[in-house]
């Protein structure tokens, strides 16, 4: 991933992409960042879930700033924000769909055996897990909460 990274903010600089450019340059700042953060809880670099939660993070960050922006009618920067989003979300994995994501919640509250409202953070975490820059888990909770038991 970190490699990706790289390769992308060269390709970036001979191209002459300013927007993908900076949006790298942001991205390699807060990996920066998070590994300065592990570093001194003593752990080591980030690994690949932590850089795909990082990604999703700045994604969620620029869609709050987005939705001002359009508010406020500032039409300029809620472009520049969307023109980020769509660079940051080329390096994560393809995104599952809503079958997709509904199958995998099924397939996982039954794998943990969650009977109630009780064990959603326990269905969550086992999510996060397995599917880390493929899942929007804001609409995730949402489906884990239709599909779980009602007790």
């Amino acid at each position: 991933m970190r490699q990706r990274f790289t390769e992308a903010m060269k390709e970036a600089l001979k191209g002459g992409d300013k927007t993908r450019l900076s949006t790298v340059r942001m991205i390699q700042a807060a990996l920066k960042d998070k590994d300065i953060e592990a570093r001194g809880a003593g752990k080591g670099q980030a690994s690949e879930e932590e850089i795909l939660g990082l990604l999703q993070k700045m994604i969620k960050q620029r869609q709050e700033s987005i939705a001002i922006y359009d508010q406020a009618g500032r039409k300029e920067l809620a472009d520049q924000e969307r023109e980020e989003v769509a660079v940051i979300r080329s390096f994560l994995p393809q995104q599952m769909d809503e079958a997709e994501t509904r199958a995998a919640i099924a397939a996982e509250i039954a794998e943990t055996g969650a009977a109630s409202m009780k064990d959603m953070g326990k269905v969550i975490g086992a999510l996060r897990a397995k599917y880390a820059g493929r899942m929007d888990f804001g609409k995730a909770s949402a489906l884990v909460k239709e599909l779980l038991p009602k007790a």
